[in-house]
Order: C-alpha cells, then structure tokens, then sequence
C-alpha cells in the first residue's frame, strides 16, 4: 500500500469565512483525531490531497507533516460540494503501523456473465478489519460464465492475506437476472406507451390493405371514346 507525504498547516480562524478564504488559497480545512489526543485543526493542500484520492483510493495512507512532526493517518470523512465536486472538508483519523481499523472497501466487478443473465449489483462496498498500513483500495469480484438465479454474497468474495470481513457474511453483493427477450422488451414497450397514452399508428403489418386511388382522368377518356364509337 503506497504511503503518501502531505505538509499540513495549523489552522487558528474557524467559521464559515475562515473556511472559504482557506479553500480560495488552494487548501482544505481539516480536524486530525485519534488515540485520546485532542482534535488538531490544520489545512492540507487541495491538488495533492485530490491527488491521493485519485492514486491511492480513498483508504489511502497519509503521512501528515505537521510542524516538523510526522504522523499517520487515514481520511476517514470527506466532504464534497455537490455541484462542483471540489472539496470542502477533511476528518483524518490517526492510525498507527501494525493495529488494526475498519474501512469500507468498493467492490469492484470484473468479468462478463452468461449471455443470458444480468448481473445486479447489490452493494458497491463492503466492510472489513485489516492492518492500517495495508488496507486494499478494492476488492476484485469475478462474475465470468454466472448465469441466471446465481447469487454472490459477501462471505463469497476474496479478501487480502489479514483482513477480516465486517459485513453480514449472507449479504447479498450481485445477484444474476435473466435477460429479457425480445417479445418481453416488446411487451414492456407497449404497456409503457399505453400509461403515456401514446397510440400506435396502423400499419401494413397489421393486416390493413390500402385501397390503391382510381385514375379518374383515365376513366373520363374511355367513356368520350365509347361515346364517339356510338355516333
């Protein structure tokens, strides 16, 4: 698991305002908690903070250089804004080598399912117990070849050498559906443009024949021609 190096910075000023003129130079207000000390408040620099996030997923080990002291910790809250995804605020949790901490890990699919099943995913994380200096950023589960009415829970799934699984054992993390058929997705259409009150148009495939137009000037020259042939 890599370790990255971030210099932090105290922070004395709180509040709303203080927070926003912190963030405008380029830095995140942050608390860093842990092992009966009292809560530390700091900014880290916001492009190599989002560059941790980006290379070393969100259980990334931090050393956190502050005052010329080194520290370990893990991010275990980040605050995002929601529109511009630019973050706002970070609780650093501090950890030391060889313990052990809880952490949710995404669970990552790979692999395709049988042709004729859909593969339903249940939980995107799951949660489990491992040494803080070797926390894995994903766990892999391979869905290749299932078919229809499998199941993969959470006790199925391959966890690091150290690590003990936190989450209900039974939870379901992919089911397997049966791909629907052309005459399904054909039916489901239908209804669904029936609750919308959309009519489909008649067509030719529906056994209508269309009478093809009379040529009434041609009718019109045959009976001038049947009335000179009289006189």
């Amino acid at each position: 698991m890599a370790d990255f190096r971030l210099v932090a910075e105290p922070r004395t000023e709180f509040g709303k305002g203080s927070a926003r003129r912190t963030r405008r130079a380029g830095r995140i207000p942050a608390v860093l908690y842990g092992h009966g000390q009292d809560v530390v408040h700091l900014s880290l620099p916001a492009r190599e903070f989002a560059a941790v996030l980006r290379n070393g997923g969100n259980n990334a080990l931090i050393t956190v250089v502050l005052d010329g002291t080194e520290q370990l910790a893990l991010a275990k809250a980040v605050q995002r804004d929601p529109l511009t995804r630019v973050h706002e605020h970070v609780d650093l949790l501090l950890v030391r080598r060889g313990e052990k901490t809880t952490v949710e890990v995404p669970v990552v699919v790979v692999g395709e399912p049988g042709v004729d099943a859909i593969a339903n995913h249940q939980l995107n994380t799951i949660s489990l117990e491992a040494d803080a200096t070797n926390l894995p950023e994903s766990i892999e589960v391979d869905v290749t070849g299932r078919t229809a009415g499998n199941h993969i829970t959470a006790g199925d799934l391959t966890l690091p050498a150290g690590a003990t699984l936190v989450t209900d054992p039974e939870a379901l993390v992919i089911g397997f559906l049966g791909a629907p058929t052309a005459e399904q997705l054909e039916a489901e259409l239908e209804e669904a443009e029936a609750e919308a009150g959309i009519e489909r148009e008649a067509s030719d495939a529906d056994g209508d024949v269309v009478p093809e137009p009379q040529d009434q000037g041609s009718g019109e020259s045959m009976d001038s021609a049947e009335k000179s042939a009289d006189n």
